[in-house]
């Protein structure tokens, strides 16, 4: 079998396509080869033809069920898997907590520390007011 790339003028007669399984007819007075230069062609005599074309008829009915199964089950194993690491995110994210890095929590402040308090002479005198309205009402 002759091999003819793709865009190649030709003479008349049957050329397949291997890579898409396709046979292309070239009328008597010659003619160019579609597709691209990369697309390969092969001239296949008139009798082989008869038992090619059925041979890959056949072949796309058998296969083309399978193909069918195989990519369903293949979305259907995306899907459940798929289904599976989204809910484990959305989990993960209500669970987790709120986290910045460089962010102090309860760590308290300076003032608050015991040993640290610093007060000033308002407060003295409202903190003795308090303690004498404390032992007005006793």
């Amino acid at each position: 079998m002759t091999r003819y790339a793709g865009g190649t003028k030709v003479a008349a007669g049957y050329y397949w396509n291997p890579g898409r399984w396709s046979v292309e007819v070239v009328p008597p007075e010659g003619g160019k080869l579609p597709g691209a230069a990369n697309a390969k062609y092969g001239k296949v005599p008139f009798p082989l033809l008869l038992v090619l074309v059925p041979v890959l008829g056949a072949l796309f009915l058998i296969f083309l069920p399978l193909i069918g199964f195989g990519l369903f089950a293949l979305a259907a194993f995306r899907k459940v898997t798929g289904g599976m690491k989204k809910g484990a995110e959305e989990l993960a994210s209500t669970v987790s907590p709120g986290w910045t890095p460089g962010e102090a929590h309860m760590t308290g402040k300076p003032s608050e520390e015991k040993g640290d308090e610093k007060t000033t002479p308002g407060l003295e005198k409202l903190e003795k007011e308090i303690e004498a309205r404390k032992g007005e009402r006793k």
